[in-house]
């Protein structure tokens, strides 16, 4: 064996060896954390949805159903069948969700204790990308139908032949296992099912997608969401509809230039509530432009948006009980947090403000809540909260597994940019500090970049920590969670202030912490976060190793290789063949300063990434090369845009720290 695989076989070795009182790499295939929770409409059970990592593929997920007198779970479908989007019927004795028989795939009943799963209808899908795509079950009010989405081939012949051709402007898919090369070209519509009869009703056709669906309650039109603009490939604009059960008569309720998202009936049927944006130009990829809240009449007149005095990101709405008020959650400050608002006005109140991140969240009678929450020291829990009480945590998926290890801190802290800005930054300290020890730092940057972090947990983070590294995360401008106005302040920008800011939070981390080492840092980033670690290593050298996932180097091959073109339209101002934008691409694309370079850098890429084509690590990789740097290219079979099999994420972890040990 060469000396340098001898290295790295005995770093791996060691990777695989240490950190037995923090969390290592192969703790990943313990870890579970709940998704989806639906609370039952009489507040007597809730299902929720459990992703395992247990085995080397890709995370799959369990669906539970849990009495909450008793306090016991069963499977819902049986202890091997797979299960998701659970949808209550509005009495609470039967839950539909997406399943399997053995046989057939699709639509799938049950008792509200699981027993009796029944088989209803096939339910097909489409690879198209849909940046959302809302409730894909609707119970009518009656229990006698169910709403649900599949899909039907669409008029395009290309994609398919010896050779293939391509006319389709959004033509290629997002990444999936197994998955084909181009759009399949289906489009989602609406249909329902008889409960008696099994009988099955398309209710939508033509050439667009349909989606986020909820019924009336006077059981008389279902909503959804479509782009129906005469361009739908090329111009992203969601409008809301409504379609009559009866005869799939259509009507438009909003025909606006911004886009609306998963709208929701109030209980009386007389008003509806769903996120809005209010500019004309959003991204179908990702929107710089913070979600609010939205009413409007259930005839679309009277349509507003909610002053809440909220100056943040919104999730979607979902109405209380008793249809005097809404619920949202609300990303601040690294944290995701659930709100309740009247609907006659007033100030909004939390209504879950712990530290961390609510995840999937739903409102039963008398407005109790169901909520998955992740904190920094756990996965995502179930948890339940009725009235004014306390919450009670409902599962410890990973409390006796976590308590045999060392968890550790994190911490907030926040500094003045170069230009004087204020951004917050979280760091994990490593878990064996002690007085007078040193410890080298990894700088983990968010995608977006409309995004944030923040407390809640993060395993990557926690392995590092456990290996004598401090992990810095910067919410640097762009970042959601701290307003519009930072949100904004990255707007013909990329690669510009936003990475500065990540370097004053480096800056300030070592001022603070006067136990971080300085001249031991290492740099990574997935996504967006990515881009920014090629941008910062070619505008310095103060990091001695590198690491980006996914990230882009080139902003122009970004813009006309990935799956949609509008993004960077977007983040600019308009498309990049205007107004000299394609120069300013250049001008912020890493590739073009790769001679500057002299971090050691090991690319890790999907090799069905579509959202950040692999492209982008190849031609910076070669780059790197011909500069002489030292660079290393793993490239992940079956893997869109991220890592999501479980084998691969704990390799890439464990040749991230072998990566980092050997040049820190």
């Amino acid at each position: 064996m060469k000396p340098t695989i001898i290295a790295l076989a005995i770093l791996l070795l060691h990777v695989n060896c240490r950190a037995q009182e923090g969390l290592a790499s192969g703790d990943l295939y313990k870890l579970r954390t709940v998704g989806e929770v639906e609370l039952s409409p009489d507040g007597t059970r809730v299902a929720y949805a459990v992703m395992n990592s247990d085995r080397p593929a890709r995370p799959y997920s369990e669906t539970w159903i849990m009495n909450l007198d008793s306090l016991q779970p069963v499977r819902l479908g049986g202890e091997r069948a797979h299960a998701s989007s659970p949808c209550w019927s509005k009495d609470g004795q039967w839950i539909a969700y997406m399943g399997s028989d053995g046989r057939n795939s699709g639509v799938m009943i049950a008792r509200s204790d699981g027993s009796g799963a029944t088989f209803l209808a096939t339910v097909s899908g489409t690879n198209h990308p849909l940046p959302s795509s809302g409730d894909r079950l609707a119970w009518s009010p009656d229990g006698k139908q169910i709403a649900f989405i599949s899909s039907t081939p669409g008029p395009e012949a290309d994609a398919n032949g010896d050779p293939m051709m391509i006319t389709r402007y959004l033509y290629k898919p997002t990444a999936s296992e197994g998955m084909t090369r181009f759009n399949d070209n289906r489009r989602l519509h609406i249909f329902t099912v008889d409960l008696a009869t099994k009988a099955v009703r398309q209710l939508t056709k033509g050439d667009y997608y349909e989606h986020s669906i909820d019924w009336s309650p006077d059981g008389r039109e279902i909503l959804f969401v479509s782009n129906h603009e005469p361009d739908p490939d090329r111009v992203f604009n969601y409008d809301i509809f409504a379609v009559k059960a009866a005869d799939g008569a259509l009507r438009r309720l909003t025909d606006t230039k911004n886009a609306e998202y998963r709208p929701a009936w109030s209980p009386d049927g007389k008003m509806i509530a769903y996120q809005g944006t209010r500019r004309t130009l959003t991204s179908s990829e990702t929107t710089m432009e913070d979600t609010h809240l939205w009413l409007m009449n259930a005839d679309g007149s009277q349509r507003h948006e909610l002053d809440m005095g909220i100056d943040n990101r919104q999730g979607a709405p979902r109405w209380s009980s008793d249809g005097a008020a809404l619920y949202f959650t609300v990303q601040e400050r690294g944290a995701v947090r659930l709100y309740r608002v009247a609907v006659a006005g007033g100030q909004p109140q939390p209504a879950v403000r712990d530290r961390g991140t609510v995840g999937s969240w739903s409102i039963g009678k008398h407005n109790s809540l169901a909520y998955a929450l992740s904190t920094e020291s756990s996965p995502a829990e179930l948890f339940l909260k009725r009235g004014g009480g306390a919450a009670v945590a409902l599962t410890s998926l990973n409390h006796d597994f976590l308590a045999a290890k060392k968890i550790a801190e994190v911490e907030s802290f926040t500094f003045r940019s170069l230009d004087g800005l204020e951004v917050e930054a979280f760091l994990t300290k490593s878990v064996d500090l002690k007085p007078g020890s040193k410890h080298p730092l990894i700088v983990m940057i968010h995608g977006g970049p409309h995004g944030q972090q923040g407390a809640s947990f993060n395993s990557k983070a926690q392995v590092y920590a456990a290996h004598g590294y401090a992990a810095l995360m910067v919410n640097y401008r762009g970042s959601t969670g701290y307003g519009q106005k930072l949100a904004d302040a990255i707007f013909g920008d990329q690669n510009g202030r936003e990475a500065q800011d990540v370097l004053a939070g480096v800056d300030a981390a070592l001022n603070r912490y006067k136990w971080i080492d300085g001249n031991r840092m290492g740099i990574e980033g997935g996504s967006y976060g990515g881009q920014l670690t090629n941008w910062i290593i070619t505008q310095t050298d103060r990091f001695k190793a590198a690491i980006p996932t996914a990230g882009i180097s080139n902003l122009i091959t970004q813009n006309y290789l990935s799956y949609y073109h509008d993004y960077l339209a977007v983040e600019f101002g308009s498309f990049p063949h205007k107004g000299g934008v394609m120069d300013k691409l250049w001008e912020r694309s890493a590739i073009r300063y790769v001679d500057r370079v002299k971090t050691p850098t090991m690319f890790i890429h999907g090799e069905n990434d579509n959202d950040v084509p692999i492209a982008e690590a190849e031609q910076f990789y070669i780059g790197l090369k011909d500069v002489g740097v030292e660079t290393v290219m793993l490239r992940y079979p079956r893997e869109g845009h991220g890592l999501r099999e479980t084998s691969h994420v704990v390799d890439a972890l464990d040749r991230s720290i072998a990566w980092y040990h050997r040049h820190l």
